[in-house]
């Protein structure tokens, strides 16, 4: 079974996905991290150098290598879902799910960790607070087609991993 983590950055997609990968038994992976790997570079630098369409690409591209892990856990990107058909094919090689946050959440994670993150680097704080509100409406389309929904702030990871453990004997 592969479960596909999506959700807004900063929601927690990492922290969360590493503790339900534990409890599930299975591999944890990051796509940030395998594209970095890829390509030698930061996402940060991959975005600068070669632009957001070249990163979509090659994001819409590993995700898709994913297909070879039987079972993961695997950390999406916030964007992925919603380029190049992705949460179609996540939706049809495996569960998605969701981690639904607030957008005061997603500024007290993210303001003071932007640097880390390109399309977020340059903006003050109410540029950011207007960014995640603008982008998070954007992109709740996509996040909602998820099998699953969940609040990674009170949702434990030992009941997902039940829940989705289940869902996979359905």
């Amino acid at each position: 079974m592969r479960v596909y983590l999506i959700g807004f950055m900063g929601c927690g997609k990492t922290t969360f996905g590493k503790k339900l990968a534990r409890k599930m038994n299975v591999d944890f992976i990051d796509l940030d991290k395998q594209i970095e790997a890829h390509e030698g570079k930061s996402v940060s630098e991959v975005f600068a150098e070669k632009g957001e369409a070249y990163f979509r690409e090659l994001e819409s591209s590993l995700l898709q290598q994913t297909i070879s892990l039987n079972h993961a856990v695997i950390s999406c990107g916030g964007g992925t879902p919603c380029f190049h058909d992705n949460m179609h094919w996540m939706r049809e090689h495996g569960i998605t799910v969701y981690l639904k946050v607030t957008p005061e959440f997603l500024f007290s994670r993210l303001h003071t960790r932007r640097e880390k993150r390109p399309l977020i680097a340059k903006l003050n704080d109410e540029e950011l607070q207007a960014y995640i509100t603008t982008k998070l409406e954007e992109r709740e389309v996509h996040y909602q087609q998820a099998q699953q929904v969940i609040d990674p702030v009170h949702a434990k990871p030992g009941f997902v991993a039940d829940l989705l453990n289940a869902r996979k004997g359905n």
